[in-house]
Parts: C-alpha cells; structure tokens; sequence
C-alpha cells in the first residue's frame, strides 16, 4: 500500500465559507481522501484556517473583537461545520500556530488573479473610511526573487504530466509573461513577524510576512501541530531523506489559488535549499457560480455551509456538488438544478433501490439474508456489468474525475433497480421460492454494495445502510473482488436492521422559499 499526503486550500479566516469554497477544494479532498483510505493506503489529509492579512484584521474591527480573538471565535465555527459536513481532515491547524510561526521565513483581484498594487487601482478607497485619498508613502520590503528560479520552476511543471490542463494552463501563464520578483512582506500588525536567526530583523520590526507567504507553509506547520498532538512524526511527511521520498502529495484547490501553489511556493520551498516534499498531483477546480456570478464571502453572495446544513443533510449537498464538480469548466449551481439532481439521484434511485429492498426482505423473509437458489442467466449478467463498471469507477477516483466517479456510482446504483425489477422476487417467491431467494440476497449484497462505494461522496448515509446490514470490518474496504464474489458476501441467515427512509424529496414549495430567502431566480 501507498503512503498520500492530500491537502485542500486553506480557507480564510473571515466568516464560514460557501458552497463554492467547499466544492473546489475541501469537499474533493474529502471523497479523494475518502477513497485512498477505502483502498487500504495510509492517508494524512491536511487542512488549516488562513488567519493572516488585512481582511482578518478588518474582520476582527467589525466584530469589535481584537484579532486573536476573532480568529479563535472563527476557526471554532469553520472547524464544527467542517465536521458537520463530513469533512474527514486528520487534522485541521492555524496558520497562527507557533508551528507556523517557527517554520516560516490585500492585494489580489479575484476576477483574473493578477497581483494590484493600490496605486494602480481605479479609484482606490479605504475600506475602513471610504476615503479615496490615498498618500503613497516609503517603505522597505523583503523580495522573493521568483526571476531567479524561472528556469527550474518551468522544468518542473513541464515534468507535471498528471496534473489537469487548468492547472499547467495558469501556471505556464505566469511563465511566460515572466516571473518578477515579489514582495513577501507588509506593513501590518497582526501576522508573523520578521526574524533573522530567530531574532527581529532590524529595520522591520514594525512589519510581518505576507500572508500568502507564511500560508502555504501552514501545509507543513500543520502537519507539525498534528505530529505534537497525536504524537506523530511530520518530517516522514515532508522531507524526502526522512521518508518523504515515498509519499504522493495531492493538491486541491480553486483555480484562483494555482498560481501561487505552482510558482511562488515551490519557488520558497525551492530556494530554502533543503530536500522538501513537492506536490506530485495538483487537483485544480474551476468555480461553482451562483446565478451568473460568483458565490461571494464578503458580499455575502449565495448560499453558506451553516446556511446548507439548516435545510438539508450533509449528503444532499455533498452529492450535487460533486455530481456536477466544476473540472473542466466552471458549474452552475441553481435551485431548480439542485432539486432535480437530488430528487433524480438521491430518492428515486439510490434511496428507492434500498429502501425496497431491506423492506421487501423483512416482509417476505423474516428481515434475514435468505438461502437457497442459484445464480442464473439474468445475475450473471449482472455480475459482468458490475465487473466493468468497478473496474471504471475506480478509474475515476484515482485520476480524481469527480463527475464520471459521480455518473458510475450513480449507474451502479441504476444497475440495481434494472435487476430488482427483472428478477421481481415479489413475483417469483409463489412460484420459485429458491429463485426469489437468490435474487433478494444478491439484491441485498448489491445494496451494501451501493453502500460502500457511496461512502466517498456520502459518507453519513453509507455509514447509515452499512450499519444496518452490520457489515464486518473487510466490508468497509473499497470492492477489488469479482462481483459474483461481491454480491455473495453477506452470510446468509444474517439479520438485516431496519432502515429508515435515506433521503426525502424536495418539494417545489421549499425551492420557492430558499429562492425568496437566499435569492436567484427559476
């Protein structure tokens, strides 16, 4: 087995993210993460608040709390609706962490990426006065001099062949138009200051690194606070001479996020000279948008991860965004597209399947694994289906293609309401006792089947039908045996619990109400 490193972009301290943040990096990490556990691997999944710069400081001014403050009260809340959304990070850090702190060394326009400096904005004003009279003062500023490792940079994208096209688009981008040296410092108080030989820099003790520097190091110092509170060892994770060498380090994160994850930060991991572990895998996502613009944090724009789980479960909307992952292009999120793909997928097909299933069992045959019957023309056929469908589902998960691992598990799914219908054991158990037997146990094994390969995009109900069936430990295991062997797992005379209904339908009144209350029209 292998060893995976996988880490989603760090989300920003001011206020809990939406569902555009959660679909572009940290839900995607989820099911990778999910999954690479499922296969057996040793998996350590890395997440952390981004708590520098000067929007946590302006957040803090609102709250009328000081910023250390704040930024408690904030990572408390994203860390709760992380879990409540199912996120399975090993650990979730602080880029304010003394591990931060120790290990290191606003100004991006979030349409195009580009780096502004204030003068150059069209009628810059102050976000705390609203004046548009702006005195250019004097300053010294350390420099990341990024023109200097140009060359090595662009060797090593072009050695990234598993990286998506999005990704190696943007950084060639940046490339091209040629690397400049950056400043990585600011005039702020709240951040993590300047040292040299662990003492203050002279001349910037009024100063802090910037906080896409010191950000990306959280990765590392994350995985440090990991290593101090489980008692684990970080540097078999980082640093190749002392294990890393073995690792695969999985990126996630949103396309406005590549630039400095392929340039600036390889650059300083570069540049300190020692022998760091570099991502092999990057996973960059386009945007979820909402109603033809983008889901917004500071204006408050669409539709929030508390917000989310208020109206519907984890699953709903873990299941529609990774369904309709935005990969290739950027995504839609709708109310109308919401309730259909939810109603489609989640009711009709997956919750129909199984729930008709475990009650059929427990009406007609005492709620066991019933016995007897042999497989014929009409399981065999299904065992060859579910054959080539694994194999290419498991294809998906490991190139990280969301959507297709989405539409096989979805017509894997389909697969055993097709089989339920065709067998219809209800028919046969007057006629042919043994043959409704054989086809409620395969249907049965299907549906923990079902089960297990959902539990990377819906991990709360998969735990709920698996419980259920009380599945043994091999069972949790991501299904690498022929499916004759698969749908023959369950020993028969096994009690199967009773199953509450998996998922409900969203009815046209609520689309009306979250439209009135949340905005975007159908």
């Amino acid at each position: 087995m292998g060893r995976y490193l996988i880490t989603s972009a760090l989300p920003y301290i001011n206020g809990i993210k939406h569902l555009g943040n959660l679909a572009g990096s940290m839900l995607p990490a989820d099911v990778h993460a999910r999954f690479r556990r499922m296969q057996g691997h040793e998996v350590l999944f890395i997440c952390a608040t981004d708590e520098h710069g000067t929007p946590a400081e302006l957040g803090a001014l609102e709250a009328g709390l000081d910023v250390r403050g704040y930024c408690d009260q904030q990572h408390a809340l994203q860390r709760d609706v992380c879990a409540r959304f199912g996120l399975s990070f090993d650990w979730f850090g602080r880029s304010s962490s003394p591990q931060n702190r120790e290990l290191t060394r606003g100004d991006q326009c979030d349409n195009c990426g580009a780096l502004l400096d204030p003068v150059d904005l069209i009628r810059p004003r102050s976000k705390i006065s609203g004046s548009e009279r702006i005195e250019v003062r004097d300053t010294t500023h350390l420099f990341l001099l990024q023109d200097r490792m140009a060359e090595r940079i662009r060797a090593w994208v072009d050695a990234a062949q598993e990286w998506p096209p999005l990704a190696r688009s943007i950084a060639y981008k940046w490339l091209d138009e040629g690397l400049q040296p950056r400043a990585i410092t600011r005039d702020l108080d709240w951040g993590v200051p300047v040292t040299k030989n662990r003492r203050p820099r002279p001349g910037f003790d009024d100063k802090v690194f910037y906080v896409w520097f010191d950000a990306p190091i959280e990765y590392i110092a994350a995985t440090a606070e990991w290593a101090d509170a489980t008692g684990g060892e970080w540097r078999r994770w980082w640093l190749l001479p002392e294990g890393a060498d073995d690792v695969t380090y999985v990126q996630f994160m949103g396309k406005d996020n590549v630039a400095f994850h392929t340039v600036s930060f390889p650059v300083t991991l570069f540049g300190s000279g020692e022998p760091w572990k570099l991502v092999d895998r990057l996973k960059a996502l386009n945007w979820v948008t909402w109603y033809g613009g983008k889901f917004s944090t500071s204006e408050r724009r669409g539709v929030f991860m508390d917000q989310a789980l208020d109206l519907l479960p984890a699953d709903y909307w873990r299941w529609r965004l990774m369904a309709n992952a935005p990969e290739s292009a950027d995504s839609a999120f709708t109310w109308s597209g919401f309730q259909n793909g939810v109603n489609a997928d989640l009711v009709n097909v997956l919750g129909n399947f199984v729930n008709r299933v475990v009650r059929f069992g427990e009406t007609r045959f005492a709620g066991v694994v019933p016995d007897g019957g042999t497989p014929g023309p009409l399981e065999r056929s299904l065992f060859d289906e579910l054959d080539t469908r694994l194999r290419e589902l498991t294809e998906h998960h490991e190139a990280m293609e969301f959507r297709r691992a989405a539409a096989e598990t979805r017509a894997i799914w389909a697969a055993g309401n097709q089989y339920l219908q065709r067998a219809a054991p209800w028919s046969a158990i007057s006629a042919d006792p043994p043959a409704a037997a054989c086809s409620l146990r395969t249907a049965l094994n299907l549906a923990c089947l079902a089960a297990r390969i959902s539990a990377p995009f819906l991990p709360h109900t998969a735990q709920t039908i698996l419980f259920a069936f009380g599945v043994a430990d091999h069972l949790l295991r991501w299904p690498a045996a022929p499916a004759a062997m698969l749908l023959d797992e369950l020993p028969r005379g096994k009690s199967v619990g009773q199953l509450p209904l998996l998922f409900r339908r969203i009815e046209d009144a609520e689309i009306a109400d979250w439209s009135a209350r949340f905005g975007g029209e159908e």
